[in-house]
């Protein structure tokens, strides 16, 4: 059974586990995917046939990070939550908009905290729980978390949505928010493919959303170079960022002829505590 307190996404009743169903007190019940996650996502709860990402997505998504060009930012996230949660009582992690679980996987291995990971994509969840079995995986929306109420020690948002609500209903008093988002200078070699004014954006501030039930602890930024020398690569990368659904048909033309790229990574590591 799992160490997570999951309830119904239907009555919000506590979910109890019987072989390879959870079912609740008012016979919700929900059956265990071959590939070992939990569909608990409502067919209400999606705003398409599929939400989230697709499987060319994801699949983009895995090739580039197996490739370790971002293995900087999941050090720095594992060192930041290190230096910050607690070491002598067990502590229970939530991936939020975990993806394919690359980030979910380093958290569970480096940490040895139990973790769930939980994403609105069914083809991302399929993958990330071929990854690591000793993780939770659930399909579930973060405006709709299907677990119990300050049942959370610590939450992760990498590159997600932030929803302060939900997520502060599930993290303990006390509990660490990690957000995980890109600063003005990220890709910025990309976005001169695609753009013909390149600016850095104003920055997004997950502190401004944040303030009603969280208090800031530390922002960390993390800037590094990397080189991608494929065309495969380059076009890995594009589908994995909002930019790709954005082409005209000059920058497509650019980014067909274009086969390496030495590129900008900028991100901004934000600690929050909940109050």
């Amino acid at each position: 059974m799992s160490l997570f307190a999951l309830i119904c996404p239907v009555c919000k009743l506590p979910l109890q586990q019987a072989d390879n169903r959870l079912g609740c007190e008012h016979n919700h019940s929900f059956d265990l995917a071959r590939q070992g996650y939990w569909n608990l996502l409502l067919p209400q709860r999606k705003r398409s046939k599929e939400p989230g990402d697709s499987a060319d997505m994801v699949q983009a998504r895995q090739r580039f990070l197996q490739a370790g060009h971002y293995a900087p930012l999941a050090q720095a996230i594992v060192g930041l939550l290190q230096e910050h949660m607690p070491t002598d009582i067990p502590q229970r992690l939530l991936d939020l908009g975990c993806g394919e679980g690359w980030y979910t996987d380093q958290l569970q291995r480096q940490l040895s905290l139990s973790v769930a990971g939980l994403d609105i994509s069914k083809p991302a969840v399929r993958a990330a729980s071929r990854r690591n079995p000793d993780i939770l995986w659930l399909v579930a929306t973060g405006a709709d978390i299907p677990l119990a109420d300050e049942s959370v020690d610590i939450a992760s948002l990498i590159f997600g949505r932030l929803l302060p609500e939900p997520t502060a209903r599930v993290l303990k008093p006390g509990g660490l928010l990690l957000v995980v988002y890109p600063g003005p200078a990220h890709l910025r070699a990309l976005r001169s493919l695609i753009y013909e004014q390149v600016r850095d954006s104003s920055g997004f501030n997950p502190e401004q959303g944040l303030a009603e039930r969280f208090d800031p602890v530390t922002t960390r930024q993390l800037a590094f170079e990397f080189r991608l020398d494929t065309h495969e690569a380059i076009q890995d990368l594009l589908a994995m960022t909002p930019h790709g659904q954005r082409l005209n048909s000059a920058a497509r033309e650019r980014i067909a002829t274009c086969r390496e790229l030495n590129e900008q990574a900028d991100f901004r590591l934000a600690l929050f505590r909940k109050r």
